[in-house]
């Protein structure tokens, strides 16, 4: 292991250190026709597409390029026309270019992005581009959003996230402003297979931890606004590793009015599950077909439709597992022989059509109809035969990590049989209109919903011969859980929010306010939350803004929030509140002649008719019998910028508190179960100067102790904290074919880029602790046995671009 550490430091050495003579710099200014200097122009290498940077408020901008070659530099803003300038450099030598930019025509979608770009508040543009560079095990786009402050993660098998105090179902995600669903009968990382977003399909990427605009929905943690591009001519990808494969492909026709772009990924984690304690055969098969096709009807209309279909199968038998845990001072070991097995399927449909009139510059209307459809199945009956030993720890003996003494022998049965069905329609519409100083969004939305599920699950536990709870007269289950439910209900939402724009002296100021309302006909509840962003640009030297938000965010329940711990439905159900005040600041900043931003947010959210809850690895198990106070609050950093020229990396760090008081259970204020005190991520790029067709890209994350509990227990014993959550992933890249370096075989001529990573998972092979199997001894004590998540491993992936 040793020798292995020392390789990996001497290769990120090199790479840091290698080549630096063969390198350039190119520096520059861009303004307007008028002379106005341009921030925020991405300047990128079309040879080498992961190289840019962005100008900053004076429009100035430093890159470093690759030296002795003929490249092409790539000016694009939104709102001006693209332009394209060739550059030779010697080695060391500099460059400087004074860029005018001419303005381009605008529909008013672009332009209300091109707003945003200046005032949007508390959401963050994220580079599509960086997903497939990340290394990680799930393939999925949220990985990215993990390694940001505020949000957090202790299960790399996931797509799931928490965001400042938040649970996994208080976080909204949008496709083409259609809100997408997650199964809801999935309770570990293994089940759960792709996640919605397909990243070969993305456009643009926004996101916020909090304090977001009206215009966003009903929920109080986060939201994910993802964007799929309409094609402009024919192109493709794939895509394959040991993990699965992907592949897309997009083009125009009818001259130009008709588009489409499509993707389908296969995904199997048989590889990585195979570094779990519980060996047996995994049979994992996740598939996902999207697609989005738009035709333009004329000047004024375009109509679009989105589609996916997924299908997700996770079949498992177990063999046997053995975990090692507790202390130096006693060591423990179980080992479980395991029969049976468990088959789970979970099928989702979802088609959406946009209707979609912009009758002038200023005005934009808009239309969409979707449905969504998801039929799920978790079937499984598995007996396990456990052993509780505890083991030799001196060092000195011959039987060091030997079993010395067996704490108890027990077995248990566990069986469930859940099936579920969803059907939710919705209509929607929503516009904007554009002025000099303000800019008015508007939306409505009538959304059905149909859901039937049947619930039987029951454990049988026994320890040295006798069933838990112990009983003389009968035999007992150690838990059951039996309902069967229908709902038939229609919500009713809407906003209205307006921005305004205030130029003064020393500054720019700008104020987003907007009004929500909700109502549910399940439990009469109508539900008004107003919301405020203020953002100010002084005109100092050092280049800083301020935003100050504040507003209601009303999380009317959703079908699982209904479900009491029993999986009866509580008719009594009430929309969660929360009351939150968000502030924050950025700034810009040269470092090394090389464009930073460090941005900083502190947060409280007041929380009030909150529905506790528990969670088992990526399943929340709400007891909607019972109603809790609570708050959050917290401080999240983020640094980001080239520390290499020309590659964005960044490092995020975030601390937080989160508590609830459960009315009546008398225990006063416990930590709530995302109560994640550090949270630490950073994302890393480099290449080697003067050849950037090898790359490096390295993401590390720490999650400090999260709190559990013992299994079926109260709320308040949830106490009791699992270890940290430490993580690094590291992938190395070469480019065999890039725009410049095209090859003239007949087999490859059509191709782009050509790709080769290789990437370590769980670069230090920690075993990180997902969540806990109780096991007792002889003499009536419980003892919780790890569930570790995967170890590490090596993946070999190709991408090839045409």
């Amino acid at each position: 292991m040793k020798q292995f550490y020392t390789l990996i430091i001497l290769l990120l050495t090199a790479t840091l250190s290698f080549g630096q003579s063969s390198n350039a710099t190119l520096k520059g200014v861009l303004k307007d026709t008028k002379g106005v200097p341009l921030d925020m122009v991405n300047v990128v290498l079309k040879e080498f597409p992961t190289l840019g940077t962005t100008t900053n408020a004076r429009g100035e901008f430093s890159l470093r390029i690759p030296a002795k070659k003929q490249l092409t530099v790539v000016y694009s803003s939104l709102g001006y026309k693209t332009f394209q300038d060739s550059v030779f450099a010697k080695p060391e030598e500099t460059i400087i270019k004074n860029i005018e930019m001419p303005e381009q025509n605008l529909e008013l979608a672009e332009i209300v992005v091109r707003e945003q770009r200046r005032s949007g508040g508390n959401l963050t543009s994220l580079d599509p581009k960086i997903v497939t560079a990340i290394p990680n095990a799930s393939g999925a786009l949220e990985t990215m959003l993990k390694t940001l402050p505020g949000v957090s993660s202790n299960n790399e098998l996931s797509s799931q996230y928490t965001v400042r105090g938040g649970n996994f179902d208080e976080n909204l995600v949008y496709v083409n402003d259609v809100e997408v669903y997650r199964p809801f009968l999935i309770r570990s990382g293994q089940q759960e297979g792709l996640s919605f977003v397909n990243s070969d399909m993305v456009s643009t990427i926004d996101f916020s931890a909090g304090g977001f605009n009206a215009k966003y929905g009903d929920k109080m943690s986060s939201v994910l606004d993802i964007k799929y591009r309409k094609p402009s001519d024919f192109k493709g990808s794939a895509t394959m590793s040991l993990l699965g494969a992907s592949a897309h492909f997009e083009d125009v026709a009818l001259k130009g009015k008709l588009s489409h772009i499509t993707g389908v990924r296969y995904k199997t984690s048989k590889y990585i599950l195979g570094s779990l304690d519980e060996t047996g055969e995994y049979d994992p098969r996740f598939l996902d077909v999207q697609t989005y096709i738009s035709y333009q009807l004329s000047e004024k209309f375009d109509l679009s439709f989105l589609g996916n279909i997924a299908q997700n199968k996770y079949k498992f038998i177990p063999e046997t597992r053995q975990t090692s845990f507790g202390t130096w001072q006693n060591p423990l070991n179980t080992k479980i022989y395991f029969s049976g097995q468990e088959v789970d399927n979970f099928e989702t449909y979802l088609g959406a059509f946009t209707l979609n009139y912009h009758p002038n510059r200023n005005l934009n209307l808009k239309f969409i109809g979707s449905a969504y459809h998801t039929k799920e199945q978790e079937t499984y009956d598995i007996l396990g035969e456990y052993y509780l030993n505890q083991l030799e720890r001196n060092l000195g003996s011959d039987e060091f990590g030997d079993s010395t003494l067996n704490l108890g022998v027990g077995s248990f049965l566990n069986h469930a049989r859940n099936y579920l069905k969803a059907n939710v329609f919705s209509f929607y519409h929503k516009g904007a209109y554009n002025s000099d100083k303000h800019l008015l969004n508007w939306g409505i939305k009538f959304q059905h919903e149909e859901i039937e599920d049947q619930l039987n699950e029951w454990i049988y536990r026994d320890s040295a011969g006798y069933s838990i709870p112990y009983s003389d007269s009968e035999v007992l289950l150690y838990y059951t859980l039996n309902a069967n439910n229908s709902i038939s209900s229609n919500r009713i939402t809407g906003y209205i929010q307006d921005t305004w724009s205030f130029p003064l002296s020393v500054g720019d100021l700008y104020l987003n306010g907007g009004l929500r309302f909700n109502y549910w006909d399940f439990n009469k509840e109508l539900l008004i939350s107003p919301r405020a962003t203020l953002t100010y640009f002084p005109e100092w030297e050092k280049k800083m803004s301020f935003r100050l938000s504040a507003g209601m965010y009303h999380q009317s329940p959703f079908f699982k929030e209904i479900k009491n711990s029993d999986g009866s439905i509580n008719y009594d159900a009430k929309a969660q509140r929360s009351v939150q005040v968000v502030g924050g600041t950025d700034l810009l900043f040269t470092a090394w002649g090389r464009p930073f931003r460090f941005t900083s947010e502190a947060y409280y959210k007041h929380m009030n008719r909150l529905i506790p809850y528990q969670i088992d690895n990526v399943r929340i198990r709400y007891l909607g019998e019972q109603e809790a106070t609570g708050y959050a609050t917290g401080i999240d950093m983020k640094v980001n910028g080239e520390f290499v020229s020309g590659l964005q990396s960044w490092a995020s760090l975030s601390f937080l508190q989160t508590e609830e008081n459960v009315k009546g259970d008398g225990h006063g204020f416990i930590p709530r179960p995302t109560d994640q005190t550090v949270n630490f991520s950073l994302f890393f790029q480099d290449y080697f100067p003067g050849n950037p067709t090898y790359r490096m890209q390295l993401s590390a994350f720490y999650g400090s102790r999260l709190p559990t509990g013992p299994p079926n227990g109260e709320r308040y014993q949830d106490v009791y904290r699992m270890p940290a959550y430490r993580r690094i992933d590291l992938g190395f890249s070469k480019v065999f074919i890039s725009p410049a370096n095209t090859s003239n075989a007949w087999l490859l001529k059509d191709i782009t880029d050509l790709m080769v990573s290789l990437e370590v998972f769980n670069l230090l092979d920690i075993n990180n602790t997902i969540s806990y199997f109780w096991v007792s001894s002889i003499y009536g004590d419980q003892f919780a046995v790890p569930n570790y998540l995967t170890g590490r491993k090596i993946n070999l992936k190709l991408t090839v671009k045409f």
